[in-house]
């Protein structure tokens, strides 16, 4: 099978679109042949070797988290799937930018159907990021919260279910993004210059409650120095300094990282209660070319594999 791996450290010049062996299920494991893969920026920051000393890759490294696909086997001990079954789920080896992946049968669950493959598939790293943080940060519904990184994988889902909770949206955007936050319900705020002001002036109390950072880049400290925000009500998942510095919270989706979370999304997602934006499709072949619309930082909504 074909699958994406990189021999060392580097950009994304690395990435190299393998033949290698298709892995066989083990006891209590589900082979899928994969219909779709996100992709996320967490991976490129791996891949560089900037967090090396904290988590190591081992080469030849695969990436890729997020998939959904056909089961096409089963190892033994698995009885609630069947083979020709579509799932969504997802890989702790890193493992789904391929063709087939093979997972433990309780890291996957029935795709529905009215759910796309491209959504399907890109649903688990975003989706339980967002849902942890939106989570962490205990919204009511006269909260007004400030979602940094609005629109982008994980803000397009937070920003959802913060509505969801009925709390009063900023998403902090570029304009081109105006037209969609508006029409999920969100009041669209710039970024740039004067943003404390401008927030404020966009809360309709004049006040902040809380923020959900998704992006970095100095969001923790302008929510805490600037606007008053308490800490225990602001949560990045990105900028680690700022929570050494503040004591602010790092959930993320590590806290939220089991199958029935993502099942609980995908059913809100068939049922027209929440959308996945997909920004772009690429063959596996261009997986170069897909970390590279990705790392630009200026994408709405996901970024897709297709097998």
């Amino acid at each position: 099978m074909k699958a994406v791996q990189l021999g060392q450290y580097g950009g994304i010049d690395v990435l190299e679109v393998r033949d290698v062996p298709r892995p066989a299920p083990g006891a209590g494991e589900v082979l899928v042949g994969v219909k779709a893969a996100g992709i996320v920026i967490s991976e490129s920051v791996l891949r560089s070797g900037s967090v090396k000393d904290i988590f190591p890759l081992s080469f030849p490294s695969g990436q890729g988290s997020d998939f959904a696909g056909v089961v096409a086997g089963l190892g033994s001990g698995v009885s609630e799937f069947a083979v020709g079954d579509e799932v969504i789920g997802f890989s702790t080896r890193r493992s789904s930018h391929a063709e087939y992946v093979s997972v433990p049968a309780d890291q996957v669950t029935l795709k529905p159907i009215a759910v796309p493959w491209e959504v399907a598939g890109s649903l688990y790293v975003a989706g339980v990021t967002a849902y942890a943080a939106v989570r962490a940060v205990r919204l009511t519904s006269t909260d007004t919260v400030a979602i940094a990184g609005a629109a982008g994988g994980v803000g397009s889902i937070a920003v959802q279910l913060t509505k969801r909770a009925g709390a009063t949206v900023l998403g902090i955007a570029g304009p081109s993004n105006d037209s969609w936050l508006s029409d999920h319900g969100a009041i669209p705020v710039n970024y740039g210059d004067d943003l404390p002001r401008r927030l404020r002036a966009a809360a309709p109390s004049g006040h902040i409650d809380a923020l959900l950072d998704f992006f970095g880049g100095g969001y923790v400290s302008m929510a805490v120095e600037d606007l008053g925000i308490s800490t225990d009500r602001i949560d990045t998942i990105t900028d680690f300094g700022a929570v050494e510095q503040f004591g602010v919270q790092s959930a993320g989706g590590a806290d939220a990282s089991n199958v029935s979370v993502v099942a609980e999304l995908a059913e809100l997602i068939a049922h027209g209660e929440l959308e996945v934006p997909i920004a772009g499709v690429f063959p596996l072949d261009d997986v170069q070319d897909a970390y590279r619309e990705l790392e630009q930082r200026h994408t709405h909504g996901k970024l897709v594999l297709r097998p």
